[in-house]
């Protein structure tokens, strides 16, 4: 590929909570790696995030903490830019859409569309909470979802099944604000009008074609992308509106339109380009140049519910505005799920970033090399701490650690440090430095391609390729005999690090930090990579253990931290009672009995008088079951009879001990029936 430019965005994270794994695996992560070689291989870029800071999302936490949007906003923007530093994600900026040149920006790109007449004004019907006096954003219903019966969906989505809705669409609905249901008012506002655009994006998705010229390759896009756009195309789109009835967002920049903002989905991708002019602002540079070149290529690092959004609203608003570049691709992933269950932010199912770097702050990498092997980058995967720790302990400790730290240490102990000279190759090194320097090839035509997961896989195999070599040769067995060859094998062992410290950068830029300070060079640009990076005389230093294997104790301690974090379950059932003893315990005798005989007490609804053979007598026990077991029912039934109760008198019958029964939510009683084989007299311990 020609060095082209790119303007690289990650999907602005909501600053209403903070970020999980999911997010990472999703969009950061595989963002940063792109962007780390890009640059590497000596591509202009600039890599543009920063916090959506405006929606339904935020107000609602807002009104959950009892503090002001503002305040939700500054905390959660602290958190995750926090985090992203920590986790080394190297955006060039890291903006958010309170800021006052977003604001602007925003409202200026609106006014433009609204001049051009590109929107449509349309009074319709929107729910309203008559209690709260105010009308409903779409996050602000809940209802049943029409397709997958979730009781639980918002008024734009249904996160169960991923359906996009309106709110109008939900079954039930009920406003999250009063827990009332809402009623229907008119209101006005301003509509996108997408079914204009089907004729130019059927072309420009499927095909790549845009007014008639190649605007990007098809088949560089996702199956998964070009799916579900096509499928909103050839099911007809329609116009979508583009501001809300809400008190915290951008204002609507137009006389009579007081308590509107814009739609969060046209305030939020416009700040990937506030941010890009806030940082040219910052480093003197023009934000025109990134994005609107024709020979810059925007791509969108996104999940895949935010599909349709970058690949048909957002281009259809940069088209519409005019003197915009469209998308050159839009890298979406698919979901990451977590020991068996999806990430879920209301029910704290999820390990949070932030918490794992206050934890593991030394562990970034094995985190990345994880999240990255497993990237959900064309179906649906899964993150369990088993897999992580077998990742770790495997392939980093004993392929990559294990040859970094073989390959140093012997040239330590050969050669105090220094680089040994290259002799005669044979026919298997000659071999080996051909693989050196074709995997970094195949890592590049995997990346540009949006296959990261594969390209780290490659990465790795040259580190596999070092073990292998090491192995097969012996080094510190053949030194006793042909010291000679050993220089040779050593010298290429130590070309395969160096090139180790390369090649892993843009995957794990911490270790290979570590490599080349081992080794003593310096960051080097992709096209010498495969080279031979060392002289012979260089010195190399002693290396630290580049991994830690990870204990079963590690994955049984994060396993039970995840589950107690899940929220008590609501219940009807009383709280436990106070502690005893294990000794009070085994003073009661409870055992098995059979009822022979059962009367109903006079005069009494709820008791029945038992007669219960407990296997060393016969005795009578008044048992409060009348309600739920008629006499007939309970005769030939065996029971949990607890024997040394203290008898005392009940409706005038004396009654020796107590039937033990289970009761469920509802205050239902039932027979704490054993196994079959078990008979009066045996005892329950």
């Amino acid at each position: 590929m020609n060095k082209s430019k790119f303007t690289v965005t990650a999907a602005l994270p909501y600053a209403n909570g903070p970020l999980h794994l999911g997010h990472v695996a999703g969009v950061y992560l595989p963002a940063d790696i792109f962007v780390r070689f890009l640059r590497s291989n000596g591509h202009d870029v600039a890599f543009i995030c920063g916090s959506d800071e405006h929606g339904a999302a935020i107000t609602l936490r807002a009104k959950k903490e009892g503090i002001t949007p503002r305040e939700i906003v500054d905390k959660y923007n602290q958190i995750i830019g926090d985090s992203f530093k920590q986790f080394g994600i190297s955006f060039d900026i890291f903006h958010r859409t309170s800021a006052q040149i977003h604001i602007e920006t925003a409202q200026d790109f609106f006014k433009v569309l609204e001049e051009k007449g590109k929107f449509i004004e349309e009074t319709t019907e929107q729910y309203y909470d008559e209690e709260y006096q105010q009308f409903l954003a779409d996050r602000y219903i809940t209802g049943e979802c029409p397709n997958c019966q979730n009781p639980n969906a918002y008024g734009d989505q249904c996160e169960k099944c991923g359906s996009a809705l309106s709110p109008t669409d939900l079954k039930n609905p009920v406003s999250t604000l009063s827990g009332k249901s809402p009623v229907l008012r008119s209101t006005s506002h301003w509509f996108l009008p997408m079914d204009r655009h089907e004729e130019w994006l059927r072309p420009w998705i499927k095909e790549g074609i845009l007014d008639g010229k190649q605007q990007h390759d098809p088949k560089a896009w996702r199956n998964q992308v070009i799916g579900q756009c096509m499928s909103w195309i050839d099911c007809g789109l329609h116009p979508r509106a583009m501001t809300r009835d809400l008190d915290w967002g951008v204002p609507v920049p137009l006389p009579g339109a007081d308590g509107k903002v814009l739609y969060v989905w046209l305030d939020a991708p416009i700040g990937y380009i506030s941010a890009t002019k806030q940082w040219a602002l910052d480093n003197g540079k023009d934000w025109k140049d990134y994005w609107c070149n024709e020979d810059r290529k925007l791509v969108h690092f996104i999940g895949k519910d935010n599909i349709v959004f970058h690949a048909i609203i957002f281009p259809i608003l940069l088209k519409d505005h005019g003197g915009f570049i469209l998308p050159d691709n839009v890298p979406a992933y698919e979901f990451l799920n977590l020991e068996g269950d999806k990430f879920s932010t209301s029910r704290n199912w999820a390990v949070w970033l932030h918490e794992y770097l206050e934890r593991y702050p030394e562990k970034i990498d094995e985190l990345k090399y994880t999240l990255t092997c497993i990237a959900p980058e064309t179906k649906d995967a899964e993150f369990t701490w088993k897999e992580y720790q077998a990742r770790v302990n495997n392939e980093l400790a004993d392929i990559l650690g294990n040859f970094i730290n073989r390959a140093l240490v012997l040239t330590q102990k050969y050669y105090e440090g220094k680089v040994p000279a290259c002799g005669e190759l044979t026919a298997e090194d000659k071999q080996v430095l051909v693989d050196m320097k074709a995997i970094p090839a195949r890592i590049a035509e995997l990346v540009y391609q949006y296959k990261l997961r594969d390209a780290q896989a490659e990465a790795m195999m040259l580190a596999r390729i070092g073990n292998k070599y090491l192995a097969d040769n012996e080094p510190w067995k053949l030194v006793k005999t042909d010291p000679k060859r050993v220089e040779t094998i050593m010298n290429i062992a130590l070309q395969i690090t160096a090139n180790l410290g390369l090649v892993l950068d843009p995957f794990l830029p911490e270790t290979a930090a570590k490599i080349r300070a081992f080794v003593g060079t310096e960051v080097q640009t992709w096209d010498k990579s495969g080279t031979i990076l060392l002289q012979a005389g260089d010195q190399t230093s002693t290396p630290t253990i580049l991994f830690q294997k990870i204990d079963d104790e590690f994955v049984a301690r994060e396993v039970e931290f995840l589950h107690a974090s899940q929220p008590v379950a609501e219940t009807t059932f009383p709280p436990q009672k106070e502690e005893t003893s294990f000794d009070d315990f085994t003073k009661m005798d409870i055992r098995l009995g059979t009822i022979i005989e059962a009367i109903r007490v006079p005069k009494a609804d709820k008791l029945l008088q038992l007669t219960v053979n407990t296997g060393i007598d016969t005795r009578t026990i008044v048992s409060g079951i009348a309600e739920h077991y008629s006499p007939e029912e309970v005769v030939g039934k065996t029971v949990a009879v607890l024997m040394n109760l203290a008898p005392r008198k009940i409706r005038g019958v004396e009654s020796q001990g107590m039937i033990l029964m289970a009761e469920n939510e509802e205050g239902k009683l039932s027979f704490m029936i054993p196994e079959k084989g078990f008979e009066a007299g045996g005892e329950i311990r």
